[in-house]
């Protein structure tokens, strides 16, 4: 085999693999959209809430997030305290 023939059967070669790659790259993001669509047609959708509906039976939800976020400063808070009260040098 001379040069040219073998560069020409490389070639052939790496134009077949890209190809076989591609296709199968196509293939499988039509397969994938078609199963996320298959997905979403079994799975309900969620109603959202209006605004009468919500405040009947919450209230006022920013106070609660106030207070979980206080506790959870104050729960790091200690957990740094106590790790840098044992790892001192």
């Amino acid at each position: 085999m001379d040069n040219a023939s073998l560069m020409q059967e490389g070639w052939s070669l790496v134009a077949f693999g890209m190809g076989f790659v591609f296709v199968f790259l196509t293939l499988l993001v039509f397969a994938t959209a078609l199963m996320s669509r298959l997905v979403m047609s079994f799975v309900p959708v969620p109603a959202k809430q209006d605004e009468s509906s919500r405040s009947a039976s919450g209230g006022d939800k920013g106070a609660n997030k106030r207070v979980g976020n206080d506790e959870l400063i104050a729960v790091i808070s200690a957990a740094v305290k106590h790790y840098r009260q044992r790892h001192r040098r």
